[in-house]
């Protein structure tokens, strides 16, 4: 299963719209995981219609429209594994330690908020992920995003991709 992740697109706040070699993605991929910070429904209704599967949730920056269509924290089976998508994980400094404790039932939790790409496996076995923002890169190097495979309960071929500058 193909896996599109990302988070904190910011539209258009932060961008006019997604960039094209995201949406590509999303059309390539299985699922596509969003961690919130979309700031406008017409984003939502554009993944919707295009994802062959959507998990997300809504983030800090999400007013009432997206509240009520998103839940706070989205849980799916995927390739035998059990993926959890929340967007606020609190500081880097023990991250790993709470979400473990928070979600010990999953085995991949990805996360936004932060806009800085994250990949780390706590004890325990939890894997989280941070995709960054295909939009807004702050004070990263790049805008980003990832994808990987989920078969047979494995996560394989996590890819962060980076995207251009903005002309």
């Amino acid at each position: 299963m193909r896996l599109l992740i990302t988070s904190d697109t910011h539209v258009p706040k932060r961008a006019r719209e997604l960039p094209d070699e995201l949406l590509a993605a999303v059309e390539r991929a299985d699922a596509v995981l969003h961690a919130g910070d979309w700031v406008d429904t017409a984003t939502l209704d554009l993944l919707e219609a295009r994802a062959r599967r959507l998990i997300a949730v809504y983030g800090n920056n999400d007013g009432p429209g997206l509240r009520a269509r998103l839940p706070e924290v989205a849980r799916a089976e995927l390739g035998g594994l059990r993926f959890g998508v929340v967007h606020e994980t609190g500081a880097a400094q023990g991250r790993w330690r709470r979400c473990a404790e928070r979600f010990p039932d999953l085995d991949v939790l990805v996360f936004g908020h932060s806009h800085i790409p994250w990949d780390t496996t706590a004890e325990g076995g939890l894997r989280l992920l941070n995709p960054g923002s295909p939009t807004d890169r702050r004070r990263q190097p790049y805008r980003t995003y990832m994808t990987a495979v989920a078969a047979h309960g494995q996560l394989t071929e996590v890819a962060l991709h980076r995207l251009p500058p903005r002309p």
